[in-house]
């Protein structure tokens, strides 16, 4: 079976004539959905300051979901730690993980905005150093299941469902981000396939004594599914540029992420690959073609694009393509 995810970074901006309510509303309807339908996950992203009202609190939209779905895991891709205090996360995924039955999982990441950091009033310098420290925090809290603050032993609560602890995993793209996650432990999930770096991974284990477990992406593309490509194109061009050029703003030079677009047009975009649009024959396609390796990413609402338009390629490809998987 392929793998089939619905992602949602709720993106909204000003020109969609769906508003910031619709949005909300639609996206957890398709989360309801999806369960009912077998999706295999729900992703979940992370920004702050942006202007098109990125979701900046994936931990309360993963609650929403989790009371709205059953079986179907929630992954938050990325949760940027060095934003918060480590303590409040360590409670905040125990709940979650009891609520869900242990279905949220959490890729632990640094961020890349100095924007962030200043709202928070953290500094930027210090994300290495403030990422470690928190993440060390967190497993000690599940772990001890107390924090040592101001002279004090505090009790950390609730126990999680989930043993050792909730799902938690390392994000970034950098040999240092590989070895931090060797180093705690933890699995290893860069936003970009890279050999090299899991080879980085796999020798810091070794060193450390811990069991290697990476995943990679594998390079997905954002789909729509459709009987008349061209026409859905036409429908959510405007979205997709907005959000591709929107994610391109952001990058630093050195920085690397399969979701960064570089096309400025949708024809660029089209031509690029990083955004597709397939009729249910080149969905089944792509999936034998690909074998255990094939993965839909269905961003169905992608930089605002009005509910109706994200439903229908939904249910196309569910009717169409996931009987024949």
């Amino acid at each position: 079976m392929a793998m089939t995810v619905l992602r949602f970074d709720m993106r909204a901006p000003s020109f969609s004539p769906a508003s910031p309510r619709d949005l909300y509303a639609a996206a957890l309807d398709m989360c309801a959905w999806a369960d009912e339908r077998g999706f295999s996950t729900i992703g979940l992203s992370e920004h702050h300051g942006s202007t098109d009202g990125f979701l900046p609190a994936p931990l309360v939209m993963a609650a929403a979901v989790v009371g709205r779905t059953r079986t179907i895991p929630i992954n938050v891709s990325a949760l940027l730690v060095p934003l918060y205090d480590p303590v409040q996360i360590a409670e905040d995924l125990a709940v979650l993980d009891l609520l869900s039955g242990g279905r949220v999982s959490v890729i632990a990441g640094i961020g890349y905005r100095p924007e962030e950091y200043a709202a928070r009033c953290k500094p930027f310098a210090d994300r290495g150093r403030l990422f470690d420290d928190s993440l060390e925090t967190i497993l000690g809290c599940w772990r001890d299941g107390f924090v040592e603050r101001g002279g004090m032993r505090v009790p950390v609560t609730p126990v999680p469902h989930t043993r050792p602890h909730p799902l938690l995993l390392v994000g970034g793209s950098t040999p240092r981000a590989a070895r931090r996650a060797a180093r705690l432990g933890l699995p290893f999930a860069p936003p970009i396939s890279d050999a090299a770096l899991l080879e980085t991974y796999e020798e810091a284990c070794r060193d450390c004594g811990t069991r290697a477990f990476a995943v990679s992406p594998g390079e997905p593309a954002g789909t729509f599914v459709s009987e008349d490509p061209d026409a859905t194109w036409k429908e959510i061009g405007p979205y997709v540029v907005h959000d591709a050029v929107t994610y391109a703003s952001w990058q630093r030079k050195d920085q690397r992420a399969y979701a960064h677009a570089r096309g400025r047009s949708v024809e660029e975009l089209r031509a690029e690959g990083k955004y597709r649009v397939l009729t249910p024959e080149q969905c089944l396609a792509y999936a034998a073609e690909k074998g255990e390796r094939a993965a839909f990413h269905f961003p169905a609402l992608v930089g605002g694009t009005p509910p109706e338009i994200g439903w229908r390629s939904l249910e196309l490809f569910a009717d169409k393509v996931m009987p024949f998987l």
